[in-house]
Parts: structure tokens; C-alpha cells; sequence
């Protein structure tokens, strides 16, 4: 599937929608308070049980309703998600969305599909990660990077969730993130100021289809899918 490009003013149009939303950065902005590096970009090193850890709790904070182990029990969530930053920690692309290679999104769109199969509860009720949650651990571990997604704009842009489709939607963000760039000038180094809050391109261009698809926000090219926004189903 294919969409049309998002000019600024439905960017920032949405932006307005996330800008009223009570503490909509307060956990990502406590996240990167426990894991940022010297410069202040997130710095997650999932080799450090306690950053599996802050990386869960967020995940939940996002709606992934991934149950804690209670004390004494197997913690598949901790030793999956270690086992996978073990084999794609090191290859994972940080190039800007705007400048991400076919190469890095390949090597991004594999991760994905490994980090969605991580079992994180086990006994009768076996649970993968899933798509929603790896997509928005991925953004969590590359925020400049990785655009994410949810199970409403998957449908709606690519009509899957698998390793491939993900693959097409991280193309369709360095397409759109090249215009935006190009609309704004200056390298779109001012983009994030002019949502009104500080956070990346990738995250802006997610917020969009957040607004646009899941909220069944009704915009120029939006589609009309409020109820299942009512459900209560982000993922």
C-alpha cells in the first residue's frame, strides 16, 4: 500500500493532538534520563540487566501489558530480550531515518522479526513481544532511527506485520522524512520545534500516523477508524 506525503501543516496539526495530552513525554523522558549518554541521546545497553529492566517498565508505560515475573519465577522477557541484543546489539543501524541505507533497514527489518518472536510470558498463556511492543523497542534503541508502528497503521499502510512489511514502512518513513526535510529547509533541524516538543523525526512522523490512523483522526488523506481507537487497542 501506499500513501501520500504529510506536509508540515498535517504534521504539525497532529502534534497539536500529542501536545494536549497530560505527561505525554514523561516516560520517555525518564527513560532517557536513566540511560542517556553524555550527550543526552539514549544510550540503552541491553547487556545490563538493569536497562532490560527500564526498557520493560517503559513498555509498559506505552500499553504493551507485558507481565512481571513474580519473584521466584522464570523472567523470559529478560533472558529473551538478552539473547536477542546478543546477536543484533552491535548491527543495529543509528543513521537518521532520512539517511538510513537499504542495508541498515534490512539488517533493521531482521532484527525486528527476531525481537517480535521473544517469548516474554511463559506456562498456558505463552506471549511473544510481538509486533507493536519490537516496533517500539526498536524506536526506544535508535529514537532517531526507527519509526514505529501499531497494529492500526500497519493494517492500514502495508496490510502486515511480518519482518518485510516492517522493512517497507522504515522505507516509506526515509521517503517522507527526506520531503518534510525538504519543505522545512535547514536540514529540518528545526522540525522538532516546530511540533513543540523535542523529540525526533521518526517520532513526529509516528505521532502523525498515531493521529491519522489509530485515533481514527478524520484529515485530508485520514481514514475514519474511531472505534477501533474506543476499544482501547494501541498494539
Amino acid at each position: 500500500m501506499s500513501a501520500p506525503l504529510p506536509p508540515l501543516a498535517e504534521l504539525r496539526r497532529a502534534a497539536e493532538v500529542f501536545n494536549g495530552f497530560a505527561n505525554a513525554d514523561t516516560t520517555w523522558l525518564r527513560l532517557l534520563e536513566a540511560t542517556s549518554d553524555q550527550r543526552g541521546q539514549s544510550a540503552i545497553d541491553l547487556s545490563q540487566s538493569a536497562h532490560r529492566t527500564i526498557l520493560l517498565r517503559w513498555l509498559n508505560s506505552w500499553g504493551c501489558r507485558i507481565r512481571y515475573p513474580r519473584e521466584g519465577e522464570p523472567a523470559p522477557f529478560d533472558d529473551g530480550v538478552r539473547t536477542w541484543w546478543e546477536t543484533w546489539g552491535n548491527s543495529l543501524p543509528s543513521a537518521d531515518l532520512v539517511d538510513l541505507t537499504d542495508a541498515g533497514i534490512d539488517i533493521a527489518a531482521k532484527a525486528y522479526a527476531d525481537l517480535s518472536g521473544v517469548v516474554v510470558s511463559a506456562g498456558r498463556a505463552r506471549r511473544t513481544l510481538g509486533p507493536t511492543a519490537a516496533a517500539k523497542a526498536l524506536y526506544a534503541l535508535r529514537p532517531n532511527t526507527i519509526m514505529p508502528w501499531d497494529a492500526a497503521i500497519a493494517a492500514a499502510l502495508h496490510g502486515a506485520r511480518d519482518g518485510a512489511a516492517f522493512g517497507r514502512h522504515l522505507r516509506l518513513g526515509r521517503t517522507w522524512a527526506a520531503a518534510v526535510i525538504a519543505e522545512a529547509g535547514e536540514d529540518g533541524a528545526e522540525i522538532p520545534a516546530l511540533m513543540g516538543r523535542p523529540v525526533s523525526l521518526a517520532k513526529i512522523l509516528d505521532e502523525y500516523l498515531y493521529v491519522a490512523f489509530t485515533m481514527g483522526a478524520t484529515g485530508d488523506w485520514g481514514t475514519d477508524s474511531g472505534e477501533w481507537w474506543k476499544n482501547g487497542n494501541r498494539g
